[in-house]
């Protein structure tokens, strides 16, 4: 795990690291576990479950893909954050579950601002509007904590950049307006492999990093 070493090394105080262990093996998810590591994002419910039997408890699983609402039940009793809430419909999905287990279940709202018809997501015009109407202030087992997105995939920094710069922004904006007396809403899970530096530089709090560790 030299390349987890060299990539904790590299993250900056007060970011977190979450290591992207989908697609790969519980057998590396142990030599990172060992290595120190804790948290690890999956997004696929099935892969994640079968892992989860086979390593240790103390493991924080992240939510990090799409989550259809059918499979939120699964994942509920346990999972630490989903990353990419992208919808009012699954946020309900999420507390109905959430409730059964008796958990309040972090997460993060998920932001549209690659220039890709691919990526999911609000777009910030409806994420605000969803904020405003005020239906998730009734949802006592969801903790909202901040937000998410993905970049384009794309070798331009300076649009990279500016879709991070985007997404800090509109942090910055709901959290004044809708969560300035929630300290819980803090989180900024954004960078990925190749561009978690621009991430850290753009207010990232969080990056959810694969490929650079376990390739």
């Amino acid at each position: 795990m030299v390349h987890l070493q060299e990539i904790k090394a590299d993250i900056r105080p007060g970011v977190e690291l979450v290591a992207v262990s989908k697609y790969h093996p519980a057998e590396a998810i142990r030599q990172a576990y060992a290595a120190g590591q804790r948290a690890f994002g999956e997004s696929r419910v099935q892969e994640l479950q079968a892992k989860r039997q086979e390593l240790p408890n103390d493991i924080e699983w992240h939510f990090i893909g799409h989550l259809q609402p059918n499979k939120v039940k699964y994942i509920a009793p346990y999972i630490s954050l989903i990353h990419a809430v992208d919808s009012f419909k699954l946020l309900l999905e999420i507390e109905k579950q959430a409730a059964k287990v008796g958990r309040i279940i972090p997460c993060l709202l998920e932001l549209r601002v690659a220039q890709e018809a691919t990526k999911y997501g609000f777009t910030p015009a409806e994420c605000t509007a969803m904020l405003a109407e005020g239906q998730w202030r009734n949802l006592h087992h969801v903790k909202l904590c901040g937000i998410m997105c993905m970049a384009s995939h794309t070798d331009a920094t300076a649009q990279i950049r500016q879709e991070f710069h985007t997404a800090y922004s509109y942090f910055q904006e709901v959290k004044a307006r809708f969560f300035a007396d929630a300290p819980a809403f803090c989180q900024r899970s954004w960078g990925m492999s190749h561009d978690y530096h621009l991430a850290m530089d753009e207010g990232a709090t969080m990056v959810r990093i694969g490929s650079a560790i376990f390739d």
